[in-house]
């Protein structure tokens, strides 16, 4: 015999399963928005600039 469908419980965790998928793609964007900044600021201090620190 087939189980009675819950369409409430089951329309929430589909949700709540987007949700984290959501989140989890917005936070592995946020931390590679954070090493590519971090890159260029190391990347744009070039050979001779004073802000280098390398006199």
């Amino acid at each position: 015999m087939a189980r009675k469908p819950n369409y409430q419980f089951e329309r929430m965790e589909r949700d709540r399963q987007k949700a984290i998928k959501t989140a989890e793609k917005a936070s592995a964007k946020r931390e590679q928005r954070e090493r590519d900044r971090a890159e260029s600021e190391t990347n744009s201090a070039g050979p001779g600039d004073p802000s280098a620190g390398e006199n």
